[in-house]
């Protein structure tokens, strides 16, 4: 006989706790426990019934790749690596208000031209889903909509043949298992109903998208067995002051990871962004110091984007380091290899750093456009506007090369640099890909070099 127990479960790491406490014991979050019931039952030995044996096949096999379902969409489609697979089960996580469920609905009606779509809301109602779809001028499109919160009910609705092709979820902290006496969103209730849901899809072929909320600090809210349970996690983001928004693939069993698709949010909805290197040096002031312009990769495209430095003079006895876009340790780490490898003092100063467009960069080849721009508003003297800059930066102030050189300055000379600033490659790499003019340095010294203050004209004030 099942009997009844309660425990505390951590809402951050899923730990099991059989008290209360202010502290999680396992991760360290405050204030994360909350009271669950579960039923305690007296386990039998795996040795009381015989398994089945399992079959097991080669490496070689004559299997096909699976079937992809477009959207539509081109950079939602190039993020999921060509489409949606049948059966697979895509986590769709962002800041409230970012525009995830705009992005689905957009995605919704392009999906039920060729299959059935349904569209289960656990936050609004139909009526405020039909109001977003005449927003977007989606109003006709097939799509089936619901408004559900009981995974029981949702799985008996969709447990049928062809009873749909795309079902989209949100979101998964909405939905309960009525079998478990914990509150919706919690820990188990948030595990229990994606296992049920990622399970009716495989089991029935459709593919299943479902919306996460995230916390304060960015990641997605509920337990990090989620991300594993399902085949793709895309993270919708970008700054709510700037129209653009990035939606980035952090995992994908289908395709590449790191991927991105550029989006520009209107009153219409998100637009495709095609061409996003343009879109992002669409403000780029050539003739202004502390701006660099940074060729990098962004899952399988190259992007170029403009880096912004200020240095000012510091009233704190604590330099302020403001970063957006842009590690802050990187920061530190770079400002302390041009203090000692170059003597470039910055440590008394405020230090500004912003990537234009909202764009966050995490490749190292950003080391050599970031000590561009600090060396740049350091001396108050403009880097030359048809240069883009690439390269990491090593504790000694050498500079390393990067990946797909080739592929960066293809993409700077098609939009008009004629410089490039970039590590000295010690191999026979190929390089053949652009007729722009190389500045190949293999220390940091070289580009204070390059960038340092030209002599000052002689002026009517004598």
């Amino acid at each position: 006989m099942a009997k009844a127990k309660s425990s505390y479960v951590c809402q951050e790491c899923a730990a099991v706790h059989p008290k209360w406490a202010g502290r999680c014991d396992t991760c360290g979050a405050w204030n994360s426990l909350a009271e669950e019931a579960t039923r305690e039952t007296t386990p039998k030995g795996l040795s009381a019934k015989r398994g089945n044996k399992i079959d097991f096949v080669g490496l070689d096999g004559a299997d096909q790749d699976p079937p992809r379902r477009n959207s539509g969409i081109s950079e939602f489609d190039r993020v999921l690596g060509g489409g949606l697979v049948a059966g697979s089960a895509v986590l769709l996580s962002g800041d409230p208000g970012i525009g995830k469920s705009t992005l689905l609905m957009q995605a919704a009606a392009n999906f039920a031209q060729n299959g059935k779509t349904v569209y289960i809301s656990g936050e609004e109602a139909v009526a405020q889903l039909r109001l977003r779809a005449r927003r977007l001028n989606l109003e006709k499109a097939n799509v089936a909509l619901a408004t559900a919160t009981n995974v029981r009910d949702i799985v008996s609705t969709l447990d049928s043949k062809d009873a749909a092709d795309v079902v989209i979820i949100d979101s998964i902290q909405t939905m309960y298992m009525d079998n478990l006496e914990s509150a919706p969103g919690t820990v188990s209730q948030v595990r229990g109903s994606a296992q049920e849901l990622i399970k009716l899809a495989k089991r029935r072929g459709f593919a299943v998208i479902l919306v996460g909320h995230v916390t304060k600090e960015g990641t997605i809210a509920g337990p990090r067995v989620l991300e594993h349970m399902v085949d793709t996690v895309l993270h919708f983001e970008g700054e709510r002051s700037h129209q653009f928004r990035i939606l980035r693939a952090v995992k994908n069993r289908f395709g590449p990871a790191d991927e991105i698709g550029v989006f520009e949010m209107s009153d219409r909805g998100l637009a495709e962004v095609t061409n996003p290197s343009q879109l992002f040096l669409s403000e780029h002031e050539g003739d202004v110091s502390g701006a660099a312009v940074f060729a990098g990769i962004e899952g399988s495209r190259p992007v170029l984007v403009e880096i912004q430095a200020l240095v000012a003079p510091s009233a704190l006895a604590t330099p302020r380091r403001a970063v957006v876009g842009w590690d802050s340790g990187r920061l530190a780490m770079i400002m302390a290899v041009l203090d000692a490898r170059c003597g470039l003092a910055l440590g008394p100063l405020d230090v500004y750093l912003n990537v234009a467009g909202g764009l966050k960069i995490s490749e190292p080849a950003a080391d050599l456009a970031v000590a561009s721009a600090l060396v740049s508003a350091q001396s108050a003297e403009a880097i030359d506007r048809g240069t883009v800059i690439f390269g990491e930066i090593g504790l000694s102030g050498e500079i390393r090369p990067v990946s797909r050189i080739d592929a960066r300055l293809k993409e700077a000379e098609k939009l008009g640099f004629t410089r490039a600033i970039v590590p000295k490659v010690r191999t026979k790499k190929s390089k053949n890909a652009s007729n722009m003019t190389l500045i190949e340095i293999s220390h940091l010294r070289e580009i204070e070099v390059i960038l340092a203050p030209k002599p000052s004209k002689s002026s009517a004030l004598g």
